[in-house]
């Protein structure tokens, strides 16, 4: 007897038949089988939803399914198939390509004209080809010999092909929820034939929870930690395998972080990262900033990204953000991880907290000024003084950058003056903030431009 294999007192007939499929992942042999067992995705499956509809009316059109790994993707494809009474043909596009495409147009074509059967066509992983593979779709989907069902965790609209986006629908999933979660689990302790029923298991609330709450919203995690814990259990005296909190800890003990370094999630955990520094709220930016890192994140790509906030959007309000910023990132290559954490939650707190301005952005304003109506002249008085009088001797023309004022022989080392081409001398780019620092310096300037202006 192995391990995995229920005692005698545990076992009967029910186990019996489910025998051959025991060494199946539980998340595998527990696939809902119609779309009545199918939990979670309420925005897409829910009463009157879209795709509720079509699949209730039988009226299945191409589409691509784009969702974080373990959110039910093949599930729900396998389950359309047997609502359309179709067959279901898979590829994997890490594994497969054009050879196994058209080998399965063959079959569907045999298919269609013996017995009239559709074909539904599933590619797990649809993003990984290339632009030729995806065309070789486009003839059988217009022809209605195949209706695809595409996965992918990539963004769909930056990693598939234009035409092959225009011919299907778009539907994106979520991760489970933790109440679809215990709900999956729950059903998975009840079920004699496919799941963990037979074990006869009593779980603790709190154990369902961990499971649930750890599982990260990925539901073959969660049911994968509860066959563990289930099965290397023996019965106690009651004859029931009881799973506590400890043993629920002990069967799943890393939360899944859903973080990819180069995909959609990356930008998404960066996006918040940012916005909730902007938004002031060192929480939230803490909770961000540890995500990215649980997740496998280049903490230089952290400090890269707080360098530009700190001119971005503190900017002037405290330009000596920058220069914190600067020094904690030296601060962390000279220590390294784990202290490096002190470096990375000091930035980001110092950040979030600081005054906001993001005044800075006016070089962008006036670059597309330049870019649009070209640069102007720059007027006589500001142009070198050796230059211009090497031109004045020639022509015999009085030196027309003599009459430049220096400023630092005026009062508090201004003068009024024209510093931009004639056709610009009026036009304001930048305005200040009344936040932090650079309240302080703005109102400077405008008081000295109030006192010495008629010199």
């Amino acid at each position: 007897m192995s391990l995995f294999d229920p005692p005698e007192s545990d076992s009967g007939s029910k186990h019996s038949r489910s025998e051959g499929r025991r060494f199946e992942p539980l998340a595998t042999r527990m696939r809902p089988r119609n779309i009545d067992e199918y939990a979670g995705q309420q925005h897409l499956l829910g009463p009157g939803k879209l795709l509720r509809r079509a699949i209730e009316s039988k009226m299945i059109g191409s589409m691509i399914f784009h969702g974080p790994p373990s959110s039910g993707k093949t599930t729900l494809a396998l389950v359309i198939s047997t609502e359309m009474d179709a067959r279901f043909v898979t590829l994997n596009a890490v594994l497969d390509g054009v050879k196994e495409l058209r080998s399965a147009v063959a079959q569907a074509e045999h298919y269609q004209k013996t017995n009239g059967q559709a074909t539904i066509l599933f590619v797990d992983e649809i993003h990984r080809w290339n632009k030729a593979q995806q065309d070789a779709l486009l003839p059988h989907i217009e022809s209605g010999l195949l209706t695809l069902i595409g996965a992918t965790t990539e963004n769909p609209y930056y990693s598939l092909v234009g035409p092959l986006l225009s011919r299907c629908q778009m539907f994106e999933l979520e991760p489970f929820t933790r109440d679809d979660i215990r709900l999956l689990l729950q059903r998975a302790l009840d079920d004699d034939d496919r799941g963990l029923g037979h074990f006869k298991v009593k779980i603790d609330e709190d154990a369902l929870d961990h499971f649930a709450s750890y599982a990260g919203g990925d539901i073959r995690n969660a049911l994968n930690a509860l066959d563990i814990a289930t099965r290397t259990l023996g019965p106690a005296a009651d004859g029931f395998r009881h799973i506590t909190l400890d043993i629920a800890r002990e069967s799943i003990q890393k939360r899944v972080v859903r973080y990819d370094g180069s995909g959609d999630e990356h930008y998404h955990y960066a996006s918040a990262f940012i916005k909730s520094m902007r938004g002031s709220d060192p929480d939230a930016a803490l909770y961000w900033m540890a995500a990215m890192l649980e997740g496998g994140e280049d903490p230089m790509f952290i400090f890269r990204r707080m360098l530009i906030f700190a001119s971005e959007d503190v900017g002037m309000a405290d330009s000596f953000a920058l220069t914190f910023t600067v020094s904690a990132q030296d601060a962390f290559e000279r220590t390294g991880m784990p202290e490096g954490l002190y470096y990375l939650a000091h930035t980001c707190i110092y950040l979030s907290l600081a005054p906001k301005s993001n005044s800075t952005g006016a070089v962008f304003q006036v670059m597309a000024d330049i870019r649009s109506k070209g640069t102007g002249k720059v007027p006589p008085h500001l142009r070198d003084k050796t230059a211009s009088g090497k031109q004045s001797r020639y022509t015999g023309q009085e030196n027309p950058s003599e009459s430049y004022q220096y400023p630092h022989i005026y009062p508090s080392h201004w003068v009024e003056q024209q510093y931009l081409p004639d056709e610009k001398k009026d036009t304001v780019w930048f305005k200040a903030s009344n936040q932090g620092r650079e309240k302080a310096l703005w109102e400077r300037l405008l008081k000295i431009r109030e006192t010495y202006g008629k010199y």
